[in-house]
């Protein structure tokens, strides 16, 4: 499975923008994705997981309520929706496919997931 992150670009605080995740080759049905964030200087950081279930999970206070992960009926692709974008938010966002047997908590850690994307940057200037 590769994946493909796209969407980020430059926009200003308060702004929206939506990520999406694409797999090549084949569907996500049956996999659990996530989507991750890497500032500069910074470790990464996990922002949102959704299972194959729908069932999401958030990361860190400051994204729940902006960040909603999603995906679309047909499987093929996952979205990030980030909204009231802050300068903070600015980073390299990475979108990652993990097996469907991972329980909904264990996404929030990198190692669960097998393959990952190139990443896609977002920045948001004050």
């Amino acid at each position: 499975v590769q994946l493909q992150a796209s969407g980020g670009g430059l926009v200003q605080a308060g702004d929206s923008l939506r990520l999406s995740c694409a797999a090549s080759g084949r569907t996500f049905s049956g996999y659990n994705m996530g989507w991750f964030r890497q500032a500069p200087g910074k470790e990464r950081e996990f922002v949102v997981g959704i299972r194959w279930t729908g069932n999401t999970i958030t990361g860190a206070d400051s994204l729940k309520g902006r960040f909603i992960a999603s995906r679309d009926i047909t499987k093929t692709t996952v979205y990030l929706q980030m909204n009231n974008l802050r300068p903070e938010d600015t980073a390299v966002y990475y979108c990652a496919a993990a097996p469907s047997r991972i329980i909904l908590s264990m996404l929030r850690v990198p190692s669960s997931y097998e393959h990952w994307g190139q990443g896609t940057l977002v920045t948001v200037s004050s």
